[in-house]
């Protein structure tokens, strides 16, 4: 039933939640057709004989659980690959599927790790320092790391409201904001992704051809300057780039699985050559390297072509020019003509790393910007040059390459904390990926926050200034900068980030085919489904071959520098509508939002998505208006072209408050089940001066409304409107006055109809307005329905129950209302008890934690019971129950309660014969006064016929127990109190006082025995009594109790037993069993919660039913029975 509970999402035959347009998660609930299999095993037990009529709608809770057991959360490819498998054999036996087992360190913090840690901490973060300082490097740093990590806690209470399937960020941001806002989201991660891959394989050919090896440049850069050289140098970039994507691309075509096996390699390069940078430093401190820097005068000099840093050289044969010289001046002759700024200025050779004890850090504290072509000059060193002279032999000094600035900066830098998502990308693979993505994702950015804070100033502490701000690393021999401070060797960090840039370029090429898939498969964007297509075992193959010609545009950009800010864009997107979806979704407080992960709140949230817009026009304001432009076009194209979704998204539930707009998107289709709250309809009496007559109705309505959504307060008036249009207005008022008091914020309606009946059956078809329409229906169980006067109450009761059925209405329906607490009260302890015997839609689950919302029952802790069969695995059932209630983030105590088929008793029979014979006698309530006479008559002639014969004092102690008790103890009490208080009978005294049913019994009336004088009045004086006093207001006779011999006689009446209905009798064992275990468990409890059976088909035998509603709770204070709407109204989804 629950093979798979992510396959469907994307519309691969799960069952259909009632009213949306759309596939929808896999099912274990209502309408599972899987259950329709064991329909008839079910409920073939005599314990829940009560339910069997409603088994084609509401499973037992022992199957939903079973089938709850055999979830998986496989990620989606390897679900299709699976599938694919078992189409191409299918006569093969079906391999088992292996369950998740990635844990927190190798499912989320290491493959967090890898992505975060990238081409830009070795390539450029010893640049960023030294054109921005320490102090602006460390406030990008801060403050990128800073929008990280606040988005990863948005993204961790999302990843922990209920089951991520495979889809990560996409997934989340879709489910929660809406298919537009997530296919346009989700295609800007995608692109940001896949310019990812193109700037990570930038970076590992200006390893490979600055660093590795320069002389395998196709365009030669010997002997070109200025432009030449730059554009020579591009395309390189352009021809190597091309043939490494295509290389990785072959890879990820051929098999993912190489991939996934070198990912460990590639990591493994990342964290040595970090170590290798911590290992230089601390060994600078004790001995700095030596990588000499050559300056003539304050300008740094490239050192390619000359061995000495000195203009000549004192030799045994005199002085000798060197080959410095010979850059400079037209011949090696000390009379040679040289460049004026080179005789004007002396050459000096300082230490490049003086380490982090020389105190340099003072002098890289401060930002250095350079415009393009500028001289990277070294502070406070003498130079003698002369202003209006042009720069002659440039090509021998080391020179900026761009214009820099501080929003330059940031967008170069941001791609460099990206990653963050990896943990949540692979949430499919996750043993528990509700634990595991909180901890890795932000145990991950705090590893490499601190690796890049401290960085900063290490570097800053360590280096020589004009050093950090070459960028290429031209003064120190063209090696990398971070190389220079690495140990034992430069070649470590090169060898290192090379394979390690490579690694991530191929975990881009992997991660972003699959993101499409998922899309184009969503079909929210119909012009994409083709890449939704792949080889059999579900690999991308058309979203590859995209994602390879999008990636290899950024490449023919050909520069890192510009490349980095356009990923930036598209990532700062996708983390700010993150943000968005946590902030809207905790303002909002729908009943689904229960992350596990507490530790965020809704102002965080809207820090990160400010920080995360403020960043965005930090890094290019241009690039950021083009990414909204992008974004807003595929909105509005999913808006108007795009498929119907419902995903249950957080704009819809917005729109829940507004005004026309948003009714008429209520329109399209039934919220989704995570949307679902209680939108109340109220149904209360009126007495004569319009007063409400259950005022704790809407004390217990105020109490639900934690999960806000709609309440209509209705009432109905019998009559002609003409005629009662002020006695409705004094009622409109009078509820308003109520709801006012009582907190309920909603509205009221009084329906006028000719009688009652059809005012309720109006005020539950017209409520509401469009989509703005009541889902369930709550109203108080009717008072003192047993006696004759009553009976068109409890009609009318039922029949509502009936309506509600129909109109798939949840209905909700609390006895002993004046028990309820107000909303003044507080419970400082105390149980909920939640009996679950049939799943008719999670609203037994649902409830207790709205309640509890409620500073009145916040107290009390919530219990779940559940009935095991005598087939049934009660210790897996708990178990099973357990992980249920965990994936929907509820936290309850489960107890299994053991219910074992066993013998109806004769107590059983004995109340089903008194409720028959009950039933029928009322039924003669309409006769005229001889007609009743005689068929009460006849009734209980017929039914004492086998007594009589048997013993004739049983016959007397028969019918003195239906006797009325006097007046004076006809006042009027709920019926929750007289079963109470007799409750702790003997079940002797019990049947006695369960049979005095024509009105309820006085506890405070002791049971006399019998005179024999009264013993020998006939039956039918007796019975004619009871009647003509209920009916006529003649005076009764006093009770009369039982005697022993009476009731042992009682006991044996086989012959009447035989022609009892059968039905009715497994009915009211259900009943009186269900009761017992209940009142066992939870007569203490402060609400008992429990499933409200259906009334019957047929209209014969709607008293039998109150009467069974009555056993079944008997005992208890607060009750609140309640039944389903037909649809699923709770999820384990995200």
């Amino acid at each position: 039933m629950l093979n798979n509970l992510t396959d469907t999402e994307e519309g691969d035959g799960g069952a259909q939640s009632q009213g949306d347009s759309n596939p929808k998660e896999s099912s274990p609930f209502i309408n599972s057709s899987d259950a329709a299999t064991e329909k008839t095993q079910q409920y073939d037990r005599k314990n829940m004989a009560l339910f069997e009529e409603e088994m084609d709608t509401s499973p037992m809770v022992s199957s939903l659980l079973s089938s709850l057991a055999n979830y998986s959360n496989l990620p989606q490819g390897s679900k299709e690959h699976e599938e694919a498998e078992n189409n191409e054999a299918e006569s093969s036996r079906k391999k088992p599927v292996k369950a998740p087992q990635l844990g927190t360190l190798m499912g989320v913090y290491m493959p967090c790790i890898q992505n975060i840690f990238g081409v830009i901490l070795f390539l450029r973060m010893t640049w960023l320092v030294g054109i921005g300082g320490v102090i602006g490097t460390f406030i990008i740093v801060f403050m990128c790391c800073t929008t990280t990590m606040l988005t990863a806690i948005s993204m961790s209470a999302i990843a922990t409201n209920g089951v991520v399937p495979a889809g990560g960020s996409y997934y989340m941001i879709s489910r929660s904001l809406g298919p537009e806002f997530g296919g346009a989201v989700g295609i800007c991660f995608y692109l940001g992704t896949t310019y990812a891959g193109a700037m990570y394989i930038l970076g590992a050919i200006e390893l490979l051809l600055i660093y590795i090896a320069p002389k395998a440049a196709i365009f030669p850069l010997e002997g070109l300057e200025g432009p030449e050289a730059e554009a020579a140098l591009l395309n390189n970039m352009r021809v190597y780039g091309t043939i490494l994507l295509t290389s990785m691309a072959t890879v990820v075509f051929v098999g993912v699985k190489y991939v996934n096996k070198l990912a460990l390699v590639f990591l493994a390069c990342v964290i040595l050559s970090i170590l290798a940078v911590y290992a230089g430093v601390i060994k600078t401190a004790m001995d700095p390297p030596v990588f000499p820097v050559c300056v003539l005068g304050n300008r740094t000099l490239v050192w390619k072509s000359f061995d000495v840093c000195a203009k000549t050289i004192e030799t045994a044969n005199g002085t000798v020019t060197t080959q410095l010289w010979q850059m400079f001046c037209d011949s090696p002759f000390l009379n040679a003509t040289c460049d004026k700024y080179f005789v004007a200025n002396n050459v000096t050779e300082i230490q490049g790393i003086p380490g982090v004890t020389s105190g340099i850090l003072a002098d890289n504290l401060f930002g250095n910007y350079y415009e393009k072509g500028d001289l990277i000059a070294r502070d406070k060193m003498e130079s003698v040059e002369d202003q209006d002279e042009p720069l002659t032999n440039a090509n021998r000094y080391v020179l900026a390459d761009i214009t820099s600035f501080f929003t330059l900066l940031v967008g170069i830098y941001f791609p460099s904390v990206t990653g963050i998502m990896a943990g949540s990308n692979r949430s499919g693979d996750l043993r528990d990926a509700q634990k595991s993505i909180p901890i890795g994702t932000i145990a991950a950015i705090t590893t490499t926050s601190t690796v890049y804070m401290s960085s900063v100033v290490l570097f800053g502490a360590c280096i020589e200034g004009v050093v950090l701000r070459d960028k290429f690393g031209e003064g120190v021999h063209g090696n990398l900068v971070i190389g220079t401070l690495a140990w034992p060797s430069p070649w470590v960090i090169v060898i290192g980030s090379f394979f390690s840039t490579c690694g991530a370029g191929l975990q881009s090429l992997t991660g972003a085919p699959r993101l499409m898939q998922a899309i184009a498969k969503d079909g929210i964007v119909p012009a994409l489904r083709i890449f939704g297509h792949g080889k059999a075992n579900g690999e991308p193959t058309w979203s590859l071959l995209l994602t390879a010609c999008i990636c290899e545009s950024g490449i023919l950009i050909a520069s890192l520098d510009s490349v980095a800010p356009i990923l930036s864009m598209f990532f700062l997107m996708c983390y700010m509508f993150v943000n968005l979806a946590c902030a809207l979704q905790t303002l909002l407080r729908t009943p689904n939002w229960r992350p596990r992960f507490k530790f965020y709140h809704w102002t965080l949230s809207f820090l990160g998505m400010s920080l995360c817009l403020t960043l965005m026009f930090l890094c290019s304001w241009y690039y950021a208006i083009v990414a909204m432009v992008i974004a807003g076009s595929i909105y509005k194209y999913i808006e108007f072209a795009g498929a119907e979704k419902e995903w249950g998204d957080g704009i819809r539930g917005l729109s829940l408050s507004a005004a026309r707009y948003a009714l008429m998107r209520l329109e399209e289709g039934p919220p989704h089940t995570k949307n679902w709250r209680p939108q109340l309809l109220v149904l209360v009496s009126t007495d004569a001066e319009q007063n409400v007559e259950q005022p704790r109705l809407l004390s217990l309505t105020n109490q639900l409304k934690a999960g806000k959504g709609l309440t209509i307060v209705g009432t109905a008036l019998g009559g002609t409107f003409l005629d009662n249009y002020e006695q409705a207005q004094r009622a409109e008022q009078a509820l308003r006055k109520l709801m006012e008091t009582e907190k309920v914020k909603g509205f009221c309606q009084v329906t006028v109809s000719s009688n009652l009946r059809d005012a309720t059956s109006h005020l539950l078809q017209a409520s509401g307005l469009g989509g703005l329409k009541h889902n369930a229906v709550l109203v108080s169980w009717p008072r003192n329905w047993k006696q004759g006067d009553e009976h068109q109450h409890w009609r009318n009761f039922i029949e509502l129950v009936r309506e509600t059925t129909v109109a798939n209405l949840a209905l909700l329906v609390p006895k002993n209302i004046a028990a309820f607490p107000s909303n003044g009260e507080r419970f400082t302890e105390g149980h909920i008890d939640v009996w679950w015997i049939v799943h008719d839609g999670g609203m037994l689950m649902l409830l207790p934690f709205l309640l509890r919302q409620h500073k009145v029952w916040r107290k009390c802790k919530m219990r779940i019971f559940t009935v095991a069969q005598m087939d049934d695995n009660s210790i897996q059932m708990k178990k099973d129950l357990t992980t249920f209630l965990y994936h929907l983030r509820i936290d309850a105590v489960v107890e299994v309660v053991e219910m074992h088929d066993s013998d109806i008793s004769a107590y059983t029979y004995e109340k089903t014969l008194v409720m028959e014979q009950r039933s029928q006698m009322l039924k003669q309530i309409n006769l005229t006064k001889n007609e009743r006479e005689r068929e009460i008559q006849s009734i209980t002639d017929s039914s004492r016929g086998s007594i009589r014969r048997k013993n004739p004092a049983a016959v007397t102690t028969q019918l003195s127990v239906t006797e009325d008790p006097p007046a004076g103890s006809k006042e009027e009490k709920p019926e929750e109190e007289s079963k109470s208080a007799s409750s702790p009978v003997s079940p002797p005294a019990q049947v006695q006082l369960i049979h005095d049913n024509t009105t309820p019994a006085s506890p405070a009336t002791p049971a006399t025995p019998l005179t024999p004088g009264e013993g020998a009045q006939s039956p039918g004086e007796q019975v004619q009594m009871t009647w003509t006093e209920k009916c006529d207001g003649e005076p009764a006779k006093p009770p009369g109790a039982a005697t022993p011999e009476g009731i042992k006689d009682i006991f044996n009446m086989k012959p009447e037993w035989e022609n009892l209905n059968q039905f009715n009798v497994r009915r009211m064992h259900t009943a009186l069993r269900l009761n017992e275990v209940i009142v066992k468990k939870s007569s203490e409890a402060k609400l008992v919660l429990l499933n409200m059976p259906g009334p019957p088909r047929n209209r014969t035998g709607d008293e039998n039913y109150m009467e069974f509603l009555e056993v079944l709770t008997e005992g208890l204070n607060r009750v609140l029975l309640v039944r389903g709407g037909g649809r699923e109204v709770i999820t384990i989804y995200s």
